[in-house]
C-alpha cells in the first residue's frame, strides 16, 4: 500500500514522550481546507505536527488571506508535488468595486478609487476576453522573484516593483452574483501561475473602474475537491489515532495523470533507476499515447513506482518512489 501510518509505542507507556523522539514515516496525501489568516507553510507545519510526520509539503501556495483546498503531501508523495502544481485549479472570490489596493486584496492600503460601478451586463460582456491563454502581470505583493528576492519582500520594503507579464490559462471565468453595487462574486478555473488578485485588478481596468479582492477561496486542485476536504480545526479535534483514516494513497491524488501498469520485473528495473524497453508488439501496445513532454506514472498494483518519461518504446524513470 502507498500509505504507511503506524502508531506503535512499544513499552514506553508515554505516548507523548515517544512522539517527540520518533517520527512517523507515512506516505500519502491529505486534502486539507486551509483557513484564512495563516500561511500555507504554517498550515503544513501544523499538519506535520498533528501527524508527527517525518516529511511533509504542500502543492500550490494559498495566500494567507485566502482559504480553501491545500493538498498536503507526506513522505514519498512529496516527490509528486511538481505534477500536482500543473493540475487545474478553481477559485470562488469576491471583488469589491471602486477601490484598488497596493496588494490587490483587502489587506492592503487603498491607492486609487473610482465612482464607477459596473453592471452585471457590462461584467459579462468583458469576461470573454480573459478566457484562454492571456498575458498577466503578477501582483507586486507576490512570491515571484526579482533578482533572487521575493517581490512581496521588495514591495514591503518600499521598493518600486516592476514585474513582466507572463502567459496564464483561464478555462472558465463566471459572474455568480452581485450582492450589491459594490461587490460581485465570481468563479474561475485556471492553470498554474494564475493570480486571482490580478484578474480582479485587470477586469476592473477593462471596465473603467478600480477593484480589489475582498475574499478568495480555492475550491479544487485537480482531484482535491471541496466536499472531500478536512477543516484544519476539525483535524485538530480528532483523536490522534483516527487521523490516519483521512490520508489518500499516493496514486489517488494524481489519478488524472497518465499511468502504465508494469510487471514485477519491470518494477524492479525502474526501482533500480534502469530503463525499460517495450520491444515486442504486445508490450508496445500497452504504452499510452502522450502529449509532447508529458510524464506518466509507472504503477505496480496500487503503488506508484516512478515518475517516467517515454522516448519511443523506452520508459525512463525520472524519479523513483520508495513505496
Amino acid at each position: 500500500m502507498s500509505i504507511i501510518f503506524s502508531f506503535s509505542f512499544g513499552r514506553c507507556g508515554d505516548k507523548e514522550e515517544l512522539m517527540k523522539k520518533q517520527k512517523n514515516n507515512l506516505s500519502g496525501w491529505l486534502n486539507l481546507w486551509k483557513p484564512a489568516g495563516i500561511s500555507s507553510m504554517h498550515a503544513v507545519a501544523k499538519v506535520k505536527w498533528l501527524y508527527n510526520a517525518a516529511k511533509a509539503g504542500h502543492a500550490g501556495t494559498l495566500d494567507p488571506a485566502a482559504d480553501g483546498i491545500l493538498p498536503i503531501a507526506f513522505g514519498e508523495a512529496t516527490k509528486l508535488i511538481g505534477l500536482l502544481h500543473e493540475s487545474p485549479k478553481a477559485y470562488r472570490f469576491t471583488i469589491r468595486w471602486g477601490a484598488a489596493t497596493n496588494t490587490d486584496d483587502a489587506e492592503g492600503e487603498v491607492i486609487a478609487t473610482s465612482p464607477n460601478r459596473p453592471t452585471a451586463e457590462q461584467v459579462n460582456a468583458a469576461l470573454p476576453q480573459f478566457l484562454g491563454t492571456i498575458d498577466q502581470v503578477p501582483p507586486a505583493f507576490s512570491a515571484v522573484k526579482i533578482n533572487g528576492v521575493r517581490s512581496y519582500a521588495a514591495a514591503r520594503a518600499g521598493e518600486a516593483v516592476t514585474l513582466t507579464a507572463r502567459p496564464v490559462y483561464i478555462a472558465r471565468f463566471e459572474l455568480l452574483n452581485s450582492p450589491d453595487a459594490d461587490t460581485s462574486v465570481f468563479e474561475v478555473e485556471c492553470g498554474t501561475g494564475t493570480y486571482v488578485r490580478a484578474l480582479a485588478r485587470d477586469l476592473a481596468e477593462v471596465l473603467g473602474t478600480k477593484a480589489h479582492c475582498l475574499t478568495i477561496t480555492r475550491i479544487f486542485v485537480g482531484k482535491f475537491k471541496e466536499n472531500e476536504s478536512i477543516l484544519l480545526a476539525n483535524l485538530e479535534e480528532m483523536p490522534y489515532e483516527s487521523r490516519g483514516s483521512l490520508l489518500w494513497p499516493i496514486a489517488k491524488g494524481l489519478d488524472d495523470i497518465p499511468a502504465l501498469a508494469v510487471t514485477d520485473t519491470e518494477a524492479q528495473r525502474l526501482r533500480r533507476g534502469n530503463e525499460v524497453r517495450f520491444i515486442s508488439r504486445m508490450d508496445s501496445a500497452r504504452l499510452p499515447t502522450l502529449q509532447p513532454g508529458e510524464t506518466l506514472l509507472a504503477m505496480h498494483h496500487d503503488d506508484v513506482v516512478a515518475i517516467c518519461s517515454l522516448d519511443g518504446v523506452t520508459l525512463k524513470p525520472n524519479r523513483v518512489l520508495n513505496t
